[in-house]
């Protein structure tokens, strides 16, 4: 089974494609989607709206996964990012995938082992299960350990 890991955010929206075959976890694929801060905010989600159709219909992934909303400091960006959230969550959907969602938590402790986990802590555990050797950006990594979750939790259902 193919996943889309998405990590929202207004300025920089990571995608991640994590395959499961044979009880083994492969990477597919993955980036991070941004446009200059300059730009109207309306158009930088429409960006994470049309690339992400663009990467559903590039990889025909059967599921997307997402971090699900969290209580921010910062109200305002709290409500971008919720706004980035809605556009990947309608490209999903136009395209037909079902979508499953995780807490920041979750997604840590499914791929770190520790809840309270670092980016940086993520991104290395998510290099050593997946087996890469290149360098990934935190919110790629980010997107990816929540694809990792979900074929984690899927087992469990």
């Amino acid at each position: 089974m193919l996943v889309l890991g998405v990590d929202p955010g207004s300025l920089a929206t990571g995608y991640g494609l994590v395959k499961k075959q044979d009880n083994r976890l492969i990477y597919v694929g993955g980036g991070k989607i941004s446009s200059p801060h300059s730009r109207p905010f309306s158009e930088r989600i429409h960006t994470i709206f049309c690339s992400l159709i663009e990467t559903i219909n590039t990889y025909h992934p059967e599921e997307m996964s997402i971090e699900e909303v969290f209580f921010a400091k910062n109200v305002k960006s709290a409500l971008k990012i919720g706004h980035a959230r809605g556009a990947a969550l309608v490209a999903a959907i136009q395209c037909g995938l079902k979508v499953f969602e995780y807490s920041p938590l979750q997604v840590k402790q499914s791929v770190v082992g520790y809840g309270r986990a670092s980016k940086e802590q993520v991104r290395a555990m998510v290099k050593l299960i997946l087996k890469l050797d290149t360098q990934l950006s935190l919110d790629t990594a980010d997107a990816l350990a929540i694809a990792i979750c979900h074929h984690n939790w899927v087992r469990f259902d």
